[in-house]
């Protein structure tokens, strides 16, 4: 150890101080030469990559799958930098930690995808599970990240893959923030998307300064974005520091208690493997364990929630529920309502689809958003914002569906021709407990998580 530190002093004295700082540097590895494609390998679709003037130019060619330009080497833990330029009329993207495996879609290439989207959808920077499981973090749930893309021009990328941790960035702007444990490691790979047989080819897409890190990671300081946590009932350090709690311990029944009781139901829900779940009984509504509720109140919060539909099903988590009116069935509060659209008859009564999926429940239909709700036993990422001001947002799996605001003309008006208009003041107590309905439909809930405005 003295013999490094004579060394080190050595070179200092001696002048050659740049070398130290250039060996620093040299934690960047090229994944591009330059030159030509050594290190990479093409996989699924046959558009054409070349090597010209430094950069990776990837080329459509008609009637072709995607097309993928992948990296021969895995990497698990790393920090990504590269640039691109893309014809504005193209789709594209950046594969990390995916594979290719013979037993899964004949080998087509699956994992996280960091979307290269010059439409005016703006989803640039946001993570896509190719060929799994969908949109994981699309940019509507960060408004800011979609300026950060610029058409026309080179933008840089910046992709932290550190243990569960997956975080993004377009031209310095955090575009995307995901924690999830699916795949740990992973090819790095170059799309050019597929196009048809009657779509014109020869568009562009070029990468040049590819460069990655894999050793002495150091994250970047938390990025203030809203975080899609996919590990069940856990709490990343990020939303640990935007104040956010677990509702649910993802074990026991402490928190909560039953609806107009003041113990947890003994019958009727059951929590096995990090799943909070109704039983299912006869369909009807609060007749088995019943509702149950938050022991606190809330006011203003952002409530996340994970829930899992069987077929057929029926639920609902409400809000600003006060446990005063005393009355038999489901208690009285605003809701989110959670149901099977196609299987259960109540999406077809109410008045203009208020009573389906992502609904204020009898007062306002929620936007049906092609592809953003999960297939009934696949779970969905519910999420409330009930703000200061009264302003309410609805939204599913990373795409708002509905907002309101609560005392204002609108929503009076909507309770007096409803189901609630003989209950006094609905839904305008200051504060009130958080319920999950018990409507003798089996559902399941994990990662609960509350952090109050």
């Amino acid at each position: 150890m003295k013999s490094k530190k004579l060394l080190v002093l050595a070179a200092l004295f001696l002048g050659t101080a740049p070398m130290t700082l250039q060996a620093q540097s040299q934690k960047w590895q090229n994944l591009f030469n330059g030159k030509d494609l050594t290190g990479w390998k093409q996989l699924n679709g046959q558009a054409k990559y070349e090597a010209v003037n430094g950069e990776i130019v990837g080329t459509t060619v008609s009637n072709q799958p995607n097309s993928f330009l992948t990296t021969e080497k895995n990497y698990g833990d790393f920090i990504l930098e590269l640039e691109l330029w893309v014809d504005p009329s193209m789709n594209s993207g950046v594969q990390i930690r995916s594979e290719s495996k013979a037993d899964y879609a004949n080998g087509r290439v699956h994992g996280y995808q960091v979307e290269i989207d010059p439409s005016d959808r703006q989803f640039s920077g946001g993570i896509y599970d190719e060929s799994r499981r969908g949109w994981l973090y699309p940019l509507d749930i960060n408004p800011a990240g979609k300026a950060a893309f610029k058409n026309n021009q080179w933008n840089k990328y910046r992709v932290e893959c550190i243990g569960n941790s997956i975080r993004t960035w377009v031209n310095g702007i955090p575009t995307a923030n995901v924690v999830d444990a699916m795949t740990p490691s992973g090819f790095i790979a170059l799309q050019v998307h597929s196009i048809g047989k009657n779509d014109q080819p020869g568009k562009q897409i070029r990468w040049r300064n590819i460069r990655i890190q894999t050793t002495n990671l150091k994250p970047s300081k938390n990025d203030g974005i809203f975080v899609v946590n996919l590990v069940p009932n856990d709490l990343s350090s990020q939303e640990k520091a935007e104040g956010y709690s677990l509702l649910w311990d993802g074990k026991t029944s402490k928190g909560w208690k039953g609806a107009y009781k003041s113990t947890f139901p003994k019958t009727g829900w059951f929590m096995i493997d990090g799943e909070l779940s109704v039983q299912k009984s006869t369909g009807a509504e609060s007749t088995n364990g019943g509702d149950i509720v938050t022991e606190k109140q809330y006011s203003a919060f952002e409530l996340k929630f994970d829930f899992k539909l069987t077929e057929g099903a029926n639920s609902g988590i409400k809000y600003f529920v006060t446990l005063t009116e005393g009355n038999k069935g489901s208690a009285i509060g605003p809701e989110y309502q959670i149901l099977d659209d196609a299987k259960h008859p109540d999406a077809k009564l109410g008045k203009g689809g208020n009573r389906t999926l992502g609904s204020l429940y009898d007062l306002i239909a929620s936007k049906k958003i092609p592809n953003a709700q999960k297939k009934i036993g696949e779970w969905n990422r519910g999420l409330i914002r009930v703000y200061p001001d009264n302003k309410i947002e609805y939204w599913l799996n990373g795409y708002k569906i509905l907002e309101y605001t609560r005392g204002s003309a609108e929503f009076l008006a909507l309770v007096a021709g409803s189901k609630y208009k003989d209950w006094k003041n609905f839904g305008m107590a200051a504060k009130g407990h958080i319920l999950i309905q018990d409507h003798g439909d089996q559902v399941s809930f994990r990662s609960i998580k509350l952090k109050q405005l």
